[in-house]
């Protein structure tokens, strides 16, 4: 397939709402005057990449009726729609995704260009900033992949207690709160969240043999 092989879909699209389409005008793939109306311009892509994005971006000197076309089954679109339209919304462009393979071709509008104002949420923002506060130092470096561990303020209350667990032996969960001055570490201990500790009796933990070898390799980590 052809990126030109989605042009008269969408130039069959316009003309049905009566604009007259051209295409190929100073660079833009698609141009559509209706009347006295804003000019359309379409940009078409066979996947949506940056190169698109920043092409489109340019057309937006020309007319704020700026739309970026590309095939149906795009896989940005299917893997992830939702990011992708976030952010064609931020930048005031519209989307429209196109099937050739129809008889008379089939153009779908996703997203109509206009000004985009995100909405603030407030409970993130304070989950956020909390994190912040809560965590001791700067012990993770930016960039890094999240699906190796990286250290959280709770990580480090959970490696605290394991430490402590480590040096004493089993302790009642109250001990351990008051030694540490960690008021929630009963439940840091019975949700035990990353099977480093384990109950001995009632009311007393221990480490597992999960955190005696994992506790030590987070050591480097944990460094302010």
């Amino acid at each position: 397939m052809k990126e030109s092989d989605l042009y008269l879909p969408v130039k069959k699209f316009l003309e049905s709402q009566n604009y007259e389409v051209k295409a190929e005008i100073h660079a833009c793939d698609v141009l559509a005057v209706r009347g006295d109306d804003e000019p359309v311009i379409v940009e078409l892509k066979l996947s949506l990449n940056l190169d698109v994005i920043l092409q489109a971006v340019d057309r937006q000197a020309l007319t704020t009726k700026v739309y970026i076309g590309v095939r149906r089954q795009c896989r940005a679109l299917k893997r992830r729609r939702k990011q992708v339209i976030k952010l064609l919304r931020l930048l005031g462009l519209g989307l429209l995704t196109i099937d050739p393979h129809l008889k008379t071709g089939s153009v779908e509008v996703v997203l109509d260009p206009g000004e985009y104002h995100p909405r603030k949420s407030r409970q993130r923002r304070e989950y956020l900033l909390g994190e912040f506060v809560r965590r001791k130092g700067d012990p993770n470096t930016g960039g890094t992949d999240m699906r190796k561990g990286i250290m959280t303020a709770y990580r480090q209350r959970a490696l605290a207690i394991g430490r402590f667990l480590q040096e004493n032996g089993p302790t009642k969960a109250s001990q351990v709160a008051f030694a540490l001055k960690e008021p929630d570490a009963r439940t840091i201990l019975y949700r035990n969240v990353y099977g480093w500790f384990e109950r001995e009796s009632p009311g007393i933990y221990r480490m597992s043999s999960r955190g005696i070898q994992e506790i030590p390799q987070w050591q480097v980590k944990d460094l302010t």
